[in-house]
């Protein structure tokens, strides 16, 4: 049987079904970008400093001096999680002492904040750090809520797979959309912090596996050319608006709950696309539902203005390439040679650092100087040309040195920031958003690298065990953001540190630009460092492969 590709040809690469595919699959990627940094405002932390009971008898001089100064960052300011006994300073003010002249404040016994906190509203009216207090003591379920966001994640990607193979890639799409769109609205009517993380973790299940399955659904329906395109551009850079547009979402609405209701009612726009998108031609003939598929071709040619041959698919043909067995492959295939152990640890290292550097940095932005809804729009401007960037390095220079170049611009910036001057704020931001381009330039370009590394036959177990890492990471990044609070600078030299080792890392892997793919363990490019030993009984490259070498210039990331 001829391939699919072969037989779909006379539909063209970019006629108006293919266009019309190519947009609203992208378009469905937009409230992902919503989704998977709302947390940044959500469980943002404005300033705050313990309550004082109403009832609390003190003099204006006493109720100034309430609180302790302590050093923030290099600045002076009130304590945000003791007091100075409020036993003690009632006494005092009812014995007319003042503060600093009378009583030497240093000596005072301290107390936690027995009576709640008071928190700022000049950033956000309320976040789920005010709503529950998510402070002090109750500091780290802050940073545990985004975790739980990318556990979830992590879940929905052992699972999406799975489903959109039995279910259908439409069908999946469809239903993950309603998850996402649906437990965020449940979100909006959370009654505790449990319950927000909870659904949250839910949310993550659905987000991932929508992402997932309209990325498989547009590699499968559009033609070759269009899909690279689709793949390196399409899809991130419509993540990327997403991402700009929550900033702008909750610079006007400052308060949490309404906030999360603005970002989930776009998801409801995607309804209509259910009666437009089709479902995957090549999905439905691996299922033998071979009329339903050619149903879809000849209504995208009807589109297209051509008219469809009157046999498309030969049922004959079909069933004798369905028949066809392949040789099974397990997990453990991953590490049975010294090769592919080293490839399969390398791609691992490398997927979880760069996704601890890319989300521990889009998290950060709150805490960088300046205005913070500023600084998110910036953080999600710099993906489109680090996007942009990484798909014509692909297209034209050597992937281990684009990946390894990438990589140190984003590490050594990153080290660069804690020789900023104080006063300079805004070098240090510059340094910054060129570190978050440099590692989501990276983040592009280490899908397609993988897949050229790894043989055909355990591909995707390879690509899916990287990506399992690269989950792993965006758990761990939110605990980067919360090293902050004890030394400003640690979250950059811990990141900038691990992105330029990582980098280095990267030269030691093979160089796959213009080189055949490997279809079995035996034919993988060698680690640069491991000796060269012969495999017996069998061969570099067979005399077929000789012949028709196949080439992936760029594939899905």
């Amino acid at each position: 049987m001829q391939d699919y590709e072969g037989v779909t040809a006379f539909l063209g690469e970019w006629g108006p079904f293919q266009r019309l595919v190519f947009f609203l699959l992208s378009a469905s990627i937009v409230p992902n970008g919503f989704t998977g940094l709302s947390i940044v405002f959500l469980a943002g932390a404005p300033e705050h400093r313990c309550r004082l009971p109403a009832s609390a008898n003190l003099s204006r001089e006493w109720l100034n001096a309430s609180i302790p100064r302590e050093v923030r960052g290099g600045r002076d300011g009130p304590s945000r999680c003791r007091r100075y006994r409020l036993e003690s300073l009632a006494n005092f003010s009812a014995l007319g002492l003042q503060p600093g002249r009378d009583v030497d404040l240093s000596r005072l016994e301290q107390e936690k904040c027995l009576d709640g906190w008071e928190y700022s509203r000049e950033l956000y009216l309320s976040t789920i750090v005010t709503e529950w207090n998510l402070v002090c003591d109750d500091d780290w379920k802050s940073p545990l809520t985004a975790s739980l966001f990318f556990v979830g994640v992590l879940v929905g990607s052992f699972i999406s797979g799975q489903l959109s193979d039995k279910f259908g890639r439409k069908k999946v799409l469809f239903a993950t959309m309603g998850v996402q769109t649906g437990f965020s609205f449940l979100q909006v009517f959370s009654t505790s912090w449990e319950m927000f993380s909870v659904l949250f973790v839910i949310v993550g299940m659905g987000q991932i596996s929508n992402y997932v399955a309209a990325f498989v659904l547009g590699t499968e329906i559009l033609g070759k050319r269009v899909r690279i395109i689709f793949c390196t551009l399409g899809v991130c850079i419509f993540y990327a608006i997403g991402y700009m547009l929550l900033p702008l979402f909750a610079y006007f609405i400052r308060d949490w709950r309404m906030l999360l209701l603005a970002l989930t009612l776009p998801g409801l726009l995607c309804i209509p696309l259910w009666w437009i998108v089709p479902e995957s031609p090549r999905w439905l003939i691996s299922q033998g539902r071979l009329q339903e598929a050619e149903i879809i071709i000849r209504k995208a040619a009807k589109t297209n203005g051509i008219t469809a041959p009157d046999v498309i698919f030969d049922p004959m043909e079909l069933q004798e390439m369905t028949s066809q067995k392949q040789q099974s492959h397990t997990i453990l295939d991953l590490v049975r040679t010294q090769n592919i152990r080293f490839v399969t640890i390398m791609s691992v290292i490398l997927w979880m650092i760069i996704s601890v550097g890319y989300f521990g940095l889009s998290l950060d932005t709150p805490n960088l100087h300046g205005d913070a809804y500023v600084n998110c729009f910036l953080s999600a401007v710099i993906e489109v040309p680090a996007y942009i960037i990484a798909w014509v390095l692909l297209r034209n220079l050597p992937r281990r040195y684009s990946m390894a170049a990438a990589l140190f611009l984003g590490g050594c910036v990153l080290l660069f920031i804690q020789l900023v001057p104080p006063h300079l704020h805004v070098v240090s931001i510059i340094l910054v958003m060129l570190g978050k381009f440099g590692i989501t330039s990276s983040f592009a370009m280490v899908y397609v690298y993988t897949a050229e590394l790894y043989p055909t036959v355990v591909r995707n177990m390879g690509v899916g065990a990287s990506s399992m890492a690269s989950r792993l990471g965006s758990i761990l990044s939110p605990y980067f953001v919360y090293l902050g609070a004890y030394d400003r600078f640690l979250p950059y030299i811990l990141m900038g540190s691990l992105t330029v080792l990582t980098g280095i890392l990267t030269l030691f892997l093979p160089e796959s630009y213009g080189m055949p793919l490997p279809d079995t363990i035996e034919q993988m490019l060698r680690v640069k460092g491991l000796k060269n030993r012969q495999i017996c009984n069998s061969t570099r490259v067979s005399k077929d492969e000789e012949e028709s070498p196949v080439i992936l210039k760029s594939t899905a990331f």
